[in-house]
């Protein structure tokens, strides 16, 4: 009886000891997701100008072409993904200083426009917009109007009126096109497919700043949009609709696209699959493929890539695939001790390797919530 007795004991031990392991390692997981996300504070900290614009780059560097960012200039690609994060966190404070910055610095009068580029003073010295960005910003704008009332006037006559520019000034063929050149009035032919922001456009049409009918023709580009039987082509002409593929494919533009399409009839299937076998079999996921092999064409990895990943892990409710990844992209996080939070190699960061992983970082801490 007494070695029964002390034989059970040991398996109630061992059971206790079994069970407080595995709630050890269950609260871990939920603190580190549960936990405000330090990429936040690096960016408020180290990635933010004097007069609060979103600076592109951790160094400084002189600006050398108008065309290409350098340095400490700002982008509204980075007011954009800031925006989207303050709804994400659900921090109206945050989200009025972003518009404070838009309004302040990013739109152009009398013309009514976005910039795409800042210098780090806030002055624009370029002539164009950049339409990603702009319905980025415009999807952001209707949905904070949505939310929050406070300011919510401002915020619709904001979008009404960038709203306009875009579909009187940016036109061609019956789509926006990448951008304009208000000063020149020089636009581009071609429509790239990460611009087909759906979810803003869908804002847009629900309050009446963009009809029906032409939100069913970007509707229409990416459902009816051919792939190479895995990638997605990179832009589309208005004039001839033709697709274009590039050589290289940058897993971040075709994340982008797989998150837009996501809103279509059609599902990203064939890539996540792709994706998943990738990571499984090289423990990552390299930054370009070649189109034609399938085979990765460079050795680096972007933690936008991981970022946009778990967005699109998210919205498909794949938990699982969605916390492999997002335990992946931290291990790249904080490396440069200098700065906890930030994604810094070799002294120096590209903002949006910050933001896209801090929204998806965000939006996995939501859905692992519910």
């Amino acid at each position: 009886m007494k070695f029964i007795f002390r034989n059970q004991r040991s398996w109630y031990i061992l059971l206790l000891i079994v069970a407080s392991v595995a709630i050890l390692l269950l609260w871990r997981e939920r603190f580190m997701m549960e936990k405000v996300s330090p990429t936040a504070a690096f960016v408020e900290e180290h990635m933010t100008n004097a007069n609060g614009t979103l600076a592109t780059y951790l160094q400084d560097a002189p600006s050398e072409r108008a065309d290409i960012v350098a340095g400490r200039e700002a982008l509204s690609e980075s007011v954009g993904l800031w925006m989207q994060y303050a709804l994400a966190s659900d921090n109206e404070m945050l989200f009025e200083q972003a518009y404070k910055q838009l309004q302040t610095y990013y739109v152009i009068r009398p013309d009514i426009y976005i910039a795409w580029k800042l210098d780090p003073q806030g002055k624009a010295h370029v002539g164009t917009n950049a339409l990603g960005d702009d319905l980025r910003i415009m999807g952001a704008l209707l949905q904070a109007a949505d939310r929050w009332e406070q300011g919510r006037a401002d915020k619709l006559a904001t979008a009404s009126a960038l709203s306009r520019t875009l579909t009187q000034r940016t036109e061609k063929q019956g789509y926006m096109v990448d951008f304009y050149d208000f000063k020149s009035g020089h636009s581009t032919d071609t429509l790239s497919l990460v611009y087909v922001d759906l979810l803003a456009l869908q804002a847009m049409r629900d309050h009446k700043m963009l009809e029906k009918k032409a939100y069913a023709r970007y509707e229409d580009v990416l459902h009816k949009m051919p792939d190479d039987g895995l990638f997605y082509p990179k832009r589309i002409d208005v004039n001839t609709k033709a697709y274009t593929y590039d050589d290289k494919i940058n897993l971040i533009d075709q994340l982008i696209v797989a998150n837009h399409v996501m809103e279509t009839e059609r599902r990203p299937d064939k890539l996540i699959a792709f994706l998943k076998k990738e990571f499984h079999a090289r423990g990552k996921l390299p930054g370009q493929y070649d189109r034609i092999t399938r085979t990765p064409a460079v050795e680096y990895e972007s933690a936008s890539v991981y970022g946009l990943a778990i967005l699109l892990a998210v919205r498909s409710e794949d938990s699982a695939w969605a916390k492999q990844l997002y335990k992946h992209m931290i291990t790249f996080r904080g490396r440069d001790t200098r700065y906890p939070g930030g994604y810094v190699f070799e002294g120096n960061t590209h903002l949006f390797d910050n933001l896209f992983p801090l929204l998806g970082e965000t939006y996995l801490y939501h859905f692992l919530k519910k």
